[in-house]
């Protein structure tokens, strides 16, 4: 019976990852796209996809009240949807590593940035950007960053990352996650 649990929970677990990774490619699609789509077809299709995420975070908190086997695992999908909701990240291939866990994956997207910006492929602006967004996930992780990642952290993190980083260190109390969620949900929705 254990086993068969457990293969159960591996299987619930793939499952919830290759839907959030449906849902992270659907926006990083939308956004790929946004020149050859109209403004309201673009405000559309990103609304239907913040709704589906939304669901998704319902089921996440139904199972979650109902497994706390799962909790452990959960915790890094429910902080990634979090985070597209409130859209203090912008980027949906940063949030899909995040929700991973796949720090050196994320290190290496920040070295490839860094030498884009260096040959002048990528503007300082979004360069800025997804570097917050992957010092502010690395961080989250876990990981060691270097005294240069923290004062660029804190030079220029905005109120949508501060917001992310108050809510998140509570992991303990999930409401408030799912309370933030969905304030941030209803105000996309309007």
């Amino acid at each position: 019976m254990a086993s068969r649990g457990t293969t159960e929970t591996s299987k619930l677990k793939q499952n919830l990852e290759e839907q959030l990774d449906r849902l992270m490619q659907q926006l990083q699609d939308l956004e790929e796209c946004r020149e050859e789509l109209d403004a309201d077809e673009y405000e559309e299709t990103k609304k239907e996809t913040l709704e589906q995420l939304s669901e998704f975070n319902d089921s996440l908190k139904k199972i979650m009240s109902g497994d706390m086997t799962l909790v452990d695992e959960l915790s890094g999908m429910q902080l990634a949807i979090q985070a597209a909701i409130s859209q203090a990240f912008k980027t949906p291939e940063v949030i899909r590593m995040f929700a991973k866990k796949q720090p050196r994956q994320l290190r290496t997207r920040l070295a490839e940035m860094d030498r884009d910006l260096m040959v002048g492929k990528l503007p300082r602006d979004l360069y800025t950007q997804q570097k917050l967004e992957i010092l502010t996930a690395l961080r989250k992780l876990g990981e060691k960053l270097t005294g240069d990642d923290e004062t660029f952290l804190s030079t220029n993190a905005g109120t949508a990352l501060s917001q992310f980083e108050r809510v998140s260190t509570d992991l303990g109390s999930g409401d408030k996650v799912f309370a933030l969620a969905s304030v941030e949900v209803e105000k996309a929705k309007q």
